[in-house]
């Protein structure tokens, strides 16, 4: 590992205030190009820490670390998944779309405190198996540069769910 390099969990801690920000930023935006951009930045941002998570990290720490809290995770990732496609789709003008950032944001908090609780949380319980977390954050970079890469060249992929298998949804009227 390059030396000064976060590790694993310093890296994903860093891209929650990062998407924090983001969301803080979208609350104070008035035009709906800056809407749009910070959207933008937002769900990739979030599909680039949700694949290195699912990918890499959650995989890690699969029966070493409490069943039930991976397995949340995974399907409040896949909520956000739900919500970031319907934002991918839309534009700042769309009825709800600031709602939709907004019940996103407020996910995504939800997500970020029980990752990130001392001593109970998801970080807590990695850190204390003594998995090497330079190595996971070097796997985590390089996968980050592969992602980031990609979504430069095609645009951002569609989300994919991995709790919501076997799920249909029929797709309503708009609210009148």
């Amino acid at each position: 590992m390059a030396q000064n390099q976060p590790d694993a969990i310093a890296m994903l801690k860093a891209d929650h205030r990062k998407v924090e920000e983001l969301f803080e930023q979208f609350e104070k935006a008035r035009s709906e190009d800056r809407k749009r951009s910070l959207v933008q930045e937002i769900c990739t941002e979030l599909i680039v820490h949700t694949m290195l998570e699912e990918e890499i990290f959650y995989p890690a720490f699969r029966g070493r670390i409490d069943q039930d809290i991976l397995d949340e995770a995974y399907v409040e990732h896949d909520g956000a998944k739900l919500m970031i496609a319907q934002l991918i789709a839309g534009t700042p003008g769309d009825d709800f779309y600031d709602a939709k950032v907004s019940v996103l944001s407020e996910e995504i908090k939800h997500h970020v405190r029980e990752e990130e609780q001392p001593a109970k949380g998801m970080f807590a319980q990695a850190r204390a198996t003594g998995e090497d977390m330079d190595a996971l954050a070097d796997q985590m970079r390089t996968r980050k540069q592969q992602l980031l890469a990609e979504i430069e060249a095609n645009g951002l992929p569609t989300p994919t769910t991995r709790s919501l298998v076997g799920a249909v949804i029929e797709l309503g009227e708009p609210v009148a």
